[in-house]
């Protein structure tokens, strides 16, 4: 009997499909697994226990710790005044917290219920930020007093006098930025013994470009003190044969700045871990200082209606914009790229990060990638707005920031272009650079971060071409020299224009 194909039996229901489902769709992350969520809020933070034992109950429950060393208090030298402050040139912070710099050694003055013996007497200064800190994460760090016992960031004893001891500490030059919690631990046979949270020892390491081992670090005095400290500054604006100057306050050391720059990472829920690299930060930046995609800090309008905020004209500084941002957690309205440039400047002058604005006037945008600006003509000669994608401005503001580039080629260092200004999506988000100035003159597109694009805002030929009825275009002109005419930015110590066009470009 030969065999036959038996189609397959269609089971039928009368139940109705299920329903989509409802709500957001869910977060979408690209961390791996992970057996704990990633620390990203230096707001948030844990306790450390005040004893932690190293034996277990016996029947008349822990053995008391009386006889030992116990702290009396702290003081943290975080007046302005202070050699912490001045020496580590955080004296402008205006603050009730000590401010100090990475790489660089400050100094506590720890007492103690009675004199202390070196010999006999065992303790440690620990640092966390963020929440669960861990020392292989370097988010938790002790410092011990000894030589013979040392971690990443040095400590020692600079003096002890009777039951007072001045601890120098002096953190790792790689070490994360932000807001730091602070205990006194004394070791005893039995356990630990820690000091109370106190927030008022709380503490905020900033990045040091006054130290060599640090990724910021700037060998020129005078562009420190314009590029890190300055508080204000001119921007400029107009045509490249009429230049225009409009001053802005950058207010990087007002009351409340720095905590507003630590919760613009935070609600870019980018990791502790990373706080330490100034290129991730100054990458995470330049997207979280726009709100196209992430709720930042700055809405942009160009179309001249400003009912619902504020036009870009009438800002005069960052503070008002970063500290509006911290208290409403909602987006400022409104800004366009000269806005973008001073609030960006702000930030990364107040985490100590060299920065300067830096205007390009004839700043092309090249929507298609292909590093020319394409400008097609109708039949009469006149620009086919409905064909044309790309386009070039009169002027337009992006910042630069001083930094080492150890994921490039050596030699790619010191200055860096980013851009807060949404224009064109980086992987996935509006935001552009850290890229190489270097890179972007001698033509070095592929290096990261999107080195071609600003290299075409400067320096891509203008094709005009004609396009005829039928579809067909024909190249009629090619302008060589129009795009990046003249890039300015502010003399150091100053209110003089530095021409920097030759960094960006060679002659054409």
């Amino acid at each position: 009997m030969e065999e036959q194909d038996v189609p397959p039996a269609v089971v039928t229901s009368s139940e109705p499909p299920p329903a989509a489902p409802t709500g957001p769709p869910p977060q979408v992350t690209h961390r791996g697994r992970v057996t704990t969520p990633m620390a990203s809020s230096n707001e948030d933070g844990e306790d450390m226990p005040e004893l932690e034992y190293f034996v277990a109950a016996g029947p008349r429950g822990f053995p008391p710790l009386t006889e030992f060393l116990d702290i009396s208090g702290v003081d943290m030298g975080k007046k302005p005044e202070e050699s912490n402050r001045v020496e580590h040139h955080t004296d402008l912070f205006n603050t009730n917290f000590l401010v100090v710099r990475r790489g660089q050694e400050f100094q506590l003055k720890i007492t103690f219920n009675r004199p202390y013996n070196a010999d006999k007497d065992k303790f440690a200064v620990e640092f966390g930020i963020g929440p669960s800190p861990q020392f292989s994460k370097k988010t938790y760090m002790p410092v011990f007093p000894t030589p013979e016992r040392q971690s990443a960031w040095l400590g020692r004893v600079v003096e002890a006098a009777g039951s007072v001891v001045t601890m120098g500490v002096t953190p790792a030059p790689d070490a994360i930025v932000g807001r730091y919690r602070l205990y006194i631990a004394v070791v005893t046979p039995y356990g630990i013994r820690r000091t109370k949270r106190d927030e008022s020892c709380d503490l905020y390491i900033l990045y040091n470009p006054w130290v060599t081992a640090d990724a910021v670090y700037l060998n020129e005095e005078e562009e420190r003190a314009e590029c890190v400290l300055s508080e204000s500054g001119v921007i400029y604006h107009g045509s490249w044969d009429d230049i225009a100057e409009r001053d802005w306050n950058y207010g990087q050391f007002e009351y409340g700045v720095l905590d507003a720059c630590l919760y613009v990472m935070d609600r870019a829920q980018m990791p502790i871990v990373n706080r330490g690299d100034p290129v991730k930060v100054a990458r995470i930046a330049s997207a979280m200082l726009n709100s196209r995609d992430d709720e930042g800090v700055l809405v942009g309008s160009w179309s001249g209606d400003y009912l619902y905020g504020v036009a870009p004209t009438a800002w005069t500084g960052s503070a008002d914009i970063l500290l509006g941002y911290y208290r409403s957690k909602r987006p400022m309205r409104y800004a366009q790229c000269w806005v973008y440039a001073g609030v960006f400047n702000s930030f990364l002058r107040c985490l100590g990060i060299p920065s300067r604005v830096v205007t390009n006037f004839f700043s092309a945008h090249d929507n298609d990638g292909n590093l020319k600006t394409d400008i097609i003509l109708d039949e009469n000669g006149r620009i086919d707005r409905k064909n044309t994608r790309d386009s070039i401005w009169n002027y337009h503001c992006w910042n630069e920031c001083f930094m080492t580039r150890p994921d490039l080629p050596a030699g790619f260092g010191g200055w860096q272009v980013v851009d807060a200004t949404p224009q064109e999506t980086s992987d996935g988000l509006y935001r552009c650079g850290p890229a190489s100035v270097r890179a972007i003159k001698h033509g070095e597109m592929c290096f990261p971060f999107d080195a071609a694009f600003i290299f075409a805002e400067v320096n891509s030929d203008v094709v005009f071409y004609s396009r005829k009825r039928d579809g067909t275009m024909e190249v009629v002109k090619v302008k060589k020299d129009h795009v990046g005419r003249l890039i300015l930015t502010k003399a150091p110590g100053s209110y003089d224009r530095r021409d920097i066009t030759d960094l960006y470009k060679f002659p054409e």
